[in-house]
């Protein structure tokens, strides 16, 4: 007779024998999180409507043509090249309210609104091979961007990135017929930017960028920010231009509206132990830098972040928000934005960590608060390694049960670590 084995639920066999378990080890999802996402919203000449679009480098290089209407080297793509600098990735809004129109001939449409689409003309040629039939093109500028030969009626015209075919119409040889009527509508409205930022709230990123200098959109991202930081969780920062916001979530950039797209993504591109005081602007934007020291300060002191030059090159003067109001509750630390990456940080990964591994799955008795406190452990055992923070005490990290049988309760103090930003030095001359 073979003896009793396989595995087991509760120790409750009855045959002699050897029953095992095979369970993976406890693996930490506290891994850190991956930062480098812009929020941005521009006014469009062409792309999708009421569509927030997730694009990356890759994206932007090879495929900005037909996704936005011009090369990726082109003059209107300049905010975008701005914020790919340190960006990986991007969350653009087209920004197109009422009166937006799409182009059209009589053969086609554009595919999106926008006065891109008046720079398309189809042309309709004889086959050479077969004249009964037509070769359709359509030209953007003076680039070929479609061709399809040997159609003979519009019906056979195939779906492509810029237009739709009109139905039923009969194809006629014509040198160019361009494209008209392209609109991009109301695009600089509090009700386009407030549309954009309902939108947002279903998405996470690091940083969202708002060039505008009109007051009333400014104002409006500034709440947004700070009801979806202090009541939703979303933890960002966001850009802005010469608003004295006085909020550590908001970053005030003193300089030009312009430089408000590299440094949005400057900061998104920042690992959590990296700060941007003194980093070298590598941009394309010219602008005034040149500051006495008095104006340096007064600047530092009223919640700026500001771009100065040093020898040939402009640099950051310091990574800091707009915060200047202080309190025991927001010290002199808060207004640092390397300290806000740590804090978001510990905020952000901490409730992902939770959400995936524990929420709905673990019970909430002594050892599922155990593996909680050994995650919340291991990643700021992470961040220590990562001289985001000073070395932490264990035993100060604490996981209890809340005032429901539900809730979980965890409390742990960090130090987060500065860049070294004043040298002090006393030489002894003998």
């Amino acid at each position: 007779m073979a003896l009793g084995g396989g595995t087991f639920t509760v120790q409750n066999k009855k045959l002699p024998g050897s029953y095992i378990n095979f369970v993976a080890a406890s693996r930490s999802s506290s891994l850190l999180g991956e930062r480098g996402t812009v929020a941005l919203a521009l006014p469009l000449d062409w792309g999708p409507d009421n569509v927030i679009m997730e694009i990356d480098r890759e994206d932007f290089l090879h495929g900005s043509r037909s996704l936005l209407g011009y090369e990726y080297d082109d003059e209107k793509m300049k905010p975008l090249r701005e914020t790919f600098r340190r960006a990986r990735k991007v969350l653009l809004y087209k920004l197109a309210g009422e009166g937006a129109v799409a182009a059209s001939n009589t053969l086609a449409t554009a595919k999106q609104t926008g006065t891109r689409g008046n720079d398309l003309m189809t042309v309709v040629r004889a086959n050479v091979i077969d004249p009964s039939k037509f070769d359709v093109l359509v030209y953007l500028d003076a680039t070929l961007v479609f061709q399809q030969n040997a159609v003979a009626t519009s019906g056979e015209l195939i779906a492509n990135d810029y237009v739709t075919w009109a139905e039923g119409v009969e194809l006629v040889v014509h040198v160019g017929e361009p494209l008209v009527g392209g609109a991009n509508g109301a695009t600089a409205t509090s009700q386009v930017w407030q549309t954009f930022l309902t939108k947002l709230e279903a998405h996470s990123f690091n940083v969202l960028a708002c060039a505008s200098e009109t007051a009333e959109i400014a104002a409006l991202v500034v709440a947004f920010t700070k009801r979806m930081r202090d009541e939703v969780g979303l933890k960002f920062q966001s850009v802005v231009y010469n608003v004295d916001a006085d909020y550590e979530g908001t970053v005030n950039v003193a300089n030009a509206s312009s430089m408000v797209y590299w440094t949005a993504g400057a900061l998104a591109g920042a690992r959590v132990f990296e700060s941007l005081t003194n980093a070298i602007y590598d941009g394309e934007n010219t602008v005034a830098v040149d500051y006495t020291q008095t104006q340096l300060e007064q600047a530092l002191e009223a919640g700026k972040f500001l771009f100065h030059r040093v020898g040939d090159s402009v640099r950051v003067l310091e990574d800091i928000n707009s915060l200047t109001t202080l309190s025991e509750a927001k010290s002199e630390e808060f207004k640092i934005n390397q300290t806000i990456r740590v804090l978001d940080q510990i905020a952000t990964d901490i409730a992902t960590v939770f959400n995936t591994k524990y929420l709905g799955l673990i019970p909430n008795d002594e050892s599922g608060r155990i593996s909680l406190w050994s995650d919340v452990v291991n990643f700021l055992t992470e961040l220590r390694e990562s001289r985001a923070i000073d070395a932490f005490e264990e035993e100060n990290v604490k996981v209890t049960e809340g005032k429901n049988k539900k809730a979980v309760v965890v409390s742990l103090g960090v130090t987060p670590i500065s860049a070294m930003t004043q040298l002090y030095m006393t030489v002894v001359v003998n």
